[in-house]
């Protein structure tokens, strides 16, 4: 039954590599700053640093019987068809059966992809990869008639088949949660349609990314000494921090000339993606888009409107941050290509990732033995690939659950700070689903996305805090607590701004009122003076934020960036100060995976993301922040 999510699965990483520590969330390729020395080979990288696939298959030759079983099981699915009220034991054979298909599909996933990542010009690979996309969409229609069939059972009669047989019973919540949806939930040749249609509604969401990653073309500025440097996504992630304002300006401007000369076209693309949104929402009869997205996950409306009220009524630290930052950088004008620069560019350490794993386990210590020693675990036994080799996949990410196999992590090490930030930030992923896998059955052996940043960011705070107890001197201390601020202003404001934008464009749409160009430019335009104050001047080319971010393809997806913030912060503090009984709370939420609602999960380990609580918490740690800083600057 969780095979017709496995598209959402696959978004899910994606999302996740997108996700990048310490730079913001530009692009992929943001977070590896192109390098003028030679790019090794695999075979010129030790193997203690490389991925060891057989982990998951011996060899091709073991991937390719998978395959072949997964393939025949597409036609096995008929056997089930039109019988599932018939008994418990044969609603137990099909659940079994769709369960075992989707533990083989996700094996055969996670190794053709892994394999793909590591070199993109490979043909065989590539290959696979889209063997395993095209089958995975075969087993989605064939199994689409699972969910209504059980649906058209009784209630009675189906608790009847759950106390008759104790196999159903590991299902119980599964089956809850399906019934909870029970009424957006269509006919299994509706359903089957709707299956069908994913691959039209998707094409606003590929065509985008083919623009964006393949089609772009950008100008050429001069960089900082003069010399001709054509733009890039990952030039213009570096840039933004260089302490060269011209520089910075130059290459702001000319990154978004393309989204401004090609905006008809790329409003088109984003308003295709609102429709699209809006006709499933439609077909299943919700109320809105943004209850058809919250709900599979049983995420109430009120969390997102709380999240969005609450940041609204407190954004008086960031009004302050950019007052001090306006100050201390001695301008007259503060503008958007001024917001990542450091204060303190005099501070710079180079790590090696033998430091950087030390630096890693020393600071989450906090967390206690078992999730120190199920790190070096991953540490000693290559889950990790750590270095740039030529056709790797840029950036990072954490590959998730995948039952019965541990999970891996790519990584493209460059000894700068941000790399042991991404470091924790990865195993912060990996050790999440680790223990999901560890401790769950294959029905709640994964974990829905409304919490997945919350263990990486966890990391990510302990990390900084250690950093910071342990700074040499007062200027590295500054430069830290600087980061500290910059996370919180890209990953908590800078998220929900994203998503109070979102909502509002939604809206409109669901309204009928059209949106072109100009008026998405104009309400974002509005937005961002509204979230930096009075202090920022909004440069034209900001308003065209609307046209490049891939998150705004992802339907209400951002907002749980700054929800998984804000519960991280908290119980990182929990973690601190309350020791072993916190301890155990955080294990037993890596450990439930979707055993239970996602929001419920956060309320037994101590977070509450139905009230303001843990969003007040940021915005004071913040202040508190700020308060540290302007003290040391004196």
């Amino acid at each position: 039954m969780k095979i017709v999510n496995i598209f959402q699965i696959i978004k899910g990483i994606t999302l996740i590599a997108l996700f990048t520590t310490g730079f913001n969330l530009f692009q992929i390729d943001a977070i590896a700053q192109e390098k003028t020395k030679e790019v090794p080979t695999r075979d010129q990288i030790e193997a203690k640093y490389k991925w060891n696939l057989q982990d998951i298959y011996k060899s091709v030759n073991d991937w390719e019987k998978d395959f072949q079983i997964v393939k025949n099981s597409a036609q096995k699915y008929k056997q089930f068809e039109n019988t599932l009220g018939n008994s418990a034991q044969q609603l137990l054979n099909c659940l079994k059966f769709d369960d075992e298909t989707e533990i083989k599909l996700g094996k055969l996933y996670l190794y053709a992809s892994l394999s793909k990542d590591l070199d993109l010009g490979n043909p065989e690979n590539q290959g696979r990869f889209d063997r395993i996309m095209s089958l995975a969409s075969q087993i989605q229609a064939a199994s689409s008639f699972i969910k209504p069939e059980i649906l058209a059972i009784p209630e009675e009669k189906l608790w009847k088949f759950v106390d008759e047989l104790n196999g159903l019973k590991v299902y119980k919540h599964l089956l809850d949660d399906m019934l909870r949806t029970k009424a957006h939930t269509l006919s299994p040749n509706e359903e089957e349609l709707l299956a069908l249609a994913g691959p039209v509604t998707n094409v606003s969401y590929s065509t985008f990314g083919m623009f964006n990653n393949a089609d772009i073309q950008f100008p050429t500025v001069q960089d900082e000494k003069g010399n001709p440097i054509k733009i890039s996504h990952a030039r213009y992630g570096a840039a933004m921090y260089s302490t060269d304002r011209d520089f910075r300006k130059r290459v702001y401007k000319g990154y978004y000339k393309p989204f401004m000369e090609y905006k008809n076209t790329l409003v088109s693309l984003f308003n295709g993606n609102l429709k699209g949104n809006l006709f499933y929402a439609k077909a299943r009869k919700y109320k809105s888009n943004l209850e058809a997205a919250l709900t599979p996950n049983n995420i109430p409306v009120k969390v997102y409107y709380n999240l969005i009220e609450s940041v609204d009524k407190n954004l008086e630290p960031l009004h302050r941050w950019a007052k001090i930052k306006k100050k201390l950088l001695k301008y007259k004008e503060l503008h958007p290509y001024d917001t990542y620069v450091t204060l303190f560019p005099s501070v710079k350490k180079v790590y090696t990732y033998e430091q950087g794993k030390e630096l890693v386990l020393k600071a989450l210590k906090p967390l206690g033995e078992d999730y120190l020693k199920n790190l070096q675990t991953a540490f000693n036994n290559r889950w990790i690939d750590v270095f740039e080799t030529k056709g790797k996949r840029s950036g990072a990410y954490s590959s998730g659950t995948t039952f019965g196999v541990h999970p891996y992590v790519l990584l493209n090490w460059d000894d700068e700070l941000d790399a042991v930030f991404t470091l924790a930030h990865e195993m912060g992923h990996n050790m999440h689903s680790y223990y999901t896998e560890q401790n769950q059955p294959f029905p709640y052996a994964n974990y829905s996305i409304f919490v997945a940043e919350v263990a990486s960011t966890m990391n990510e705070a302990l990390l900084l805090d250690y950093l910071i107890d342990h700074a040499e001197n007062k200027l590295e201390k500054l430069a830290l607590i600087e980061k500290n601020l910059t996370n919180i202003t890209t990953t908590f404001y800078r998220q929900t701004r994203f998503a109070e934008f979102e909502l509002l464009v939604n809206e409109k749409t669901e309204k009928g009122e059209p949106l072109t160009p100009d008026k998405l430019s104009e309400i974002y335009k509005e937005m961002y003076q509204k979230y930096w104050g009075p202090e920022m001047v909004v440069d034209t080319e900001e308003s065209y934020t609307w046209a490049r971010i891939p998150h705004f393809y992802y339907d209400f997806y951002v907002y749980q960036y700054a929800t998984s913030f804000a519960a991280s912060q908290a119980l990182s503090e929990k973690v601190k100060k309350e020791g072993q009984p916190a301890i155990a709370k955080y294990l037993n939420f890596l450990k439930s995976g979707s055993s239970k609602y996602p929001i419920d999960v956060l309320k037994e380990a101590g977070v509450d993301m139905t009230s303001p609580e843990p969003v007040i918490a940021v915005v004071k740690k913040m202040n508190r922040l700020l308060d540290q800083m302007e003290e040391l600057l004196k």
